[in-house]
């Protein structure tokens, strides 16, 4: 994403917790970036979402940020299910950042093996979801050149 005013992204929350789902929302409102959130509450929910966008690839999120303590079908889970999808290619370079309380050594490793591009500490007060976000914004939708940018 350029500084380019028409430029946007749209990102892919995947997180159960409403006041985190909030506080992330008012930290990205925050920016100077046209970003629209989609919420899934369950990986479930995440997983037909992005199967049912598959097979327009333009209409993917160009960021997912998934919390991995998620009903019915967990963080991991949902990795594992997109990391089998990957096969078909179709969601292949789906940037994910997990973006969890646990700090559990075994979720990291997971999380990396099932193709997370990052693994991120929630933080603990609004001013660190503010700091966060600002460096997620930065990376990926200033500086890094995401798959949907080709599309």
């Amino acid at each position: 994403m350029s500084d380019d005013p028409d430029d946007s992204a749209d990102v892919l929350l995947v997180e159960d917790n409403a006041d985190d789902v909030h506080r992330l929302r008012d930290s990205f409102a925050e920016l100077n970036l046209d970003i629209s959130i989609d919420v899934a509450a369950d990986g479930t929910d995440a997983l037909a979402l992005l199967t049912d966008r598959a097979d327009d690839p333009s209409s993917l999120p160009d960021l997912v940020l998934l919390d991995l303590e998620i009903p019915r079908m967990n963080g991991l889970e949902l990795l594992e299910a997109i990391s089998e999808d990957r096969e078909d290619q179709v969601l292949e370079r789906l940037p994910i950042l997990v973006l969890t309380r646990s700090a559990s050594v075994e979720d990291v490793s997971e999380s990396y093996d099932l193709a997370a591009n990052a693994y991120l500490s929630k933080p603990t007060d609004e001013a660190g979801y503010d700091e966060l976000v600002t460096a997620v914004a930065d990376f990926w939708f200033r500086r890094a050149v995401l798959p949907t940018a080709a599309l």
